[in-house]
């Protein structure tokens, strides 16, 4: 079995950040980048809100990045684990020594076992897609999941966003600093955002709302070109005058074309610039299940996490009551000697950026932890 000082599960900016501080520290990190590697980043095609970088590609800044933690002594390998084994997970460790140091257990896809004293978390979290061909195939050209990250490039353009969560109308509204015109199609007829959000899209002039409408697919060949969708009114006697009110925002707006009708629905075509797909993101942290402390949608709690829900009163989390978070290290796990970065743990702001400096802290906690006999 191979022994590490630090392990990092995730090659993308939370990773890599705290690889490039841990390599600079001497401690010669490993890190697991996955397989593909790279994470939510290989996936954006121009990046332009990164500080100090006025325009790059989203795998250029992760090769970038790569370059610059193995210059100091990070090992990459681009490879998945397949199971990990956190010791002491959910209690507290009385004392760890550098005699008998605490190790942590994992196992490579290719089936390698490693133990490490100290590991970091930074598997990120994935955006949730339809599972249409067509959207797969303008990923990155016109289809996006990131408002804030991809917004500026629709300025005066007409966008559709996806989605009926808070997500979803936080992303319109972000649009609407840009784009022309926005369009939020929902499947059902009500939303299931905040009321108050509701309030915001409803009263905006440059919103429009499609509801009961299903995207059935993505049009164009090299960059979006509109949706095709289907409209299912909730009274199928309103089932003619939602024709003519599709066919009215013609001209002025949205070149909607009403291809055909039933007895049950309206089958229309958008013409638009972009899409933004807002149906959620999912954590990705199954691997470890059991032995750290999530909340209710599978997010990894560390201290401070742990701690502003607590202040929050946050129902979700004010269950976990029986795990350790050290108030000493403020990116730790439940589990001691285990620490969390990037969009695996944040699910408010997750850019790069914010990734980046959550790889940072992550690091320089686990450089302490390391430095630290004591616990």
């Amino acid at each position: 079995m191979s022994t590490q000082n630090v392990i990092i599960i995730g090659g993308g900016m939370a990773g890599l950040s705290a690889a490039l501080y841990l390599a600079r520290a001497g401690l010669t990190p490993f890190v697991f980048a996955g397989s593909p590697p790279g994470g939510q980043l290989m996936l954006t095609s121009e990046v332009e809100n990164f500080p100090g970088r006025e325009s790059i590609l989203g795998s250029e800044l992760i090769d970038v990045l790569r370059k610059q933690a193995t210059k100091f002594g990070t090992t990459i390998i681009d490879e998945n684990v397949k199971s990990v084994n956190l010791v002491g997970a959910g209690r507290a460790l009385p004392v760890r020594n550098d005699e008998s140091p605490v190790q942590h257990a994992v196992e490579s896809a290719s089936g390698k076992e490693y133990s490490a004293r100290a590991i970091i978390i930074a598997t990120g979290a994935k955006a949730l897609w339809m599972g249409l061909p067509s959207e797969t195939r303008l990923r990155g050209k016109g289809v996006s999941a990131c408002a804030t990250c991809d917004g500026f490039f629709f300025k005066n353009k007409i966008v559709a966003v996806i989605g009926g969560g808070d997500s979803a109308l936080e992303e319109a509204l972000t649009l609407t600093k840009f784009a022309k015109d926005v369009v939020i199609i929902h499947r059902k007829m009500e939303f299931r955002a905040s009321k108050i959000m509701q309030e915001r899209v409803k009263k905006h002039p440059h919103i429009h709302l499609f509801l009961n409408a299903e995207v059935t697919e993505f049009l164009g060949e090299q960059r979006v070109q509109g949706l095709r969708i289907k409209i299912s009114p909730s009274d199928k006697s309103i089932l003619s005058k939602t024709v003519s009110e599709l066919e009215a925002l013609s001209p002025a707006l949205l070149q909607t074309k009403v291809e055909k009708k039933d007895a049950e629905y309206i089958y229309s075509k958008i013409v638009l610039d972009g899409v933004f797909v807002a149906i959620g993101h999912r954590p990705d942290t199954d691997l470890f299940k059991g032995q750290i402390a999530f909340d209710q949608k599978g997010y990894i709690l560390t201290t401070a996490m742990y701690a502003l829900a607590q202040l929050k009163a946050d129902s979700q989390t004010a269950t976990v009551t029986n795990n350790v978070f050290d108030v000493h290290y403020q990116t730790m796990t439940s589990a001691l000697g285990v620490f969390g970065a990037g969009d695996c743990v944040d699910h408010v702001y997750r850019q790069a950026s914010t990734a980046a400096g959550m790889g940072v802290q992550a690091a320089l906690d686990t450089e302490r932890w390391i430095e630290n006999p004591q616990v």
